[in-house]
């Protein structure tokens, strides 16, 4: 297998020097059913959880039986707050809970690399010297996502914060901007273009690979 590459792009799109990319994170083996169960962890994770509902025992009203056990040609009920009345608990309704799933961090990592080994298959994957932005300018990232051929939602890699280019890709509904430690499946996933710098790609490498 070739090691993978690609050419640095500059602010203007114009392409730069050739450099290789690690095959620890770009020529690693896709697992799809690994990358899968990542997927419904970090979905799970981030259900809140909260839902609530009350249960006979906990609903108001319901301690007088409603008529007597026998004689009325009806059929015997003992309170009505029982679940089939209007206004009765709740059988099996939710509860608060917590969803998170456990697994493992080298499977973590390893479902990772394949969606990143995926995304520089299918081309998606770009690294750039810099935005160079010198203001706070939304069009001027419009024009260098222009020139670096990024198309559909975009996933912008940096190695720090940076506030310049934060609050110019604030307004992009399609353009999101993570750090190189915090890349995760679902948003490596979603995106149809992988923005790294030239340093978040150095960073990627130190914590991933």
């Amino acid at each position: 297998m070739t090691m993978p590459s690609t050419r640095i792009l500059a602010p203007n799109g114009k392409q730069g020097e050739q450099i290789d990319l690690p095959e620890t994170l770009f020529a690693s083996p896709v697992n799809e059913s690994l990358i899968h169960q990542a997927v419904v962890r970090q979905l799970a994770g981030r259900r809140r959880g909260t839902a609530d509902t009350l249960t006979r025992a906990e609903v108001s009203g319901g301690g007088a039986k409603p008529w007597r056990q026998k004689g009325t040609g009806r059929a015997r009920q003992g309170s009505r707050r029982a679940p089939h009345w209007a206004g009765g608990g709740v059988a099996f309704g939710p509860h608060p809970r917590g969803y998170e799933q456990k697994m493992p961090a080298k499977m973590r990592r390893a479902a990772l690399r394949g969606v990143l080994s995926a995304k520089q298959a299918e081309g998606a994957l770009r690294v750039i010297e810099g935005f160079g932005l010198d203001e706070i300018r939304t069009r001027d990232v419009i024009g260098r996502l222009e020139a670096w051929n990024a198309e559909g939602k975009v996933l912008v890699v940096l190695p720090a914060r940076d506030e310049l280019v934060e609050r110019s890709c604030a307004n992009l509904r399609e353009v999101r901007v993570v750090l190189a430690h915090s890349l995760n499946v679902v948003d490596i996933l979603e995106a149809d273009t992988i923005i790294f710098t030239r340093e978040a790609l150095a960073r990627s490498r130190e914590v991933y690979a």
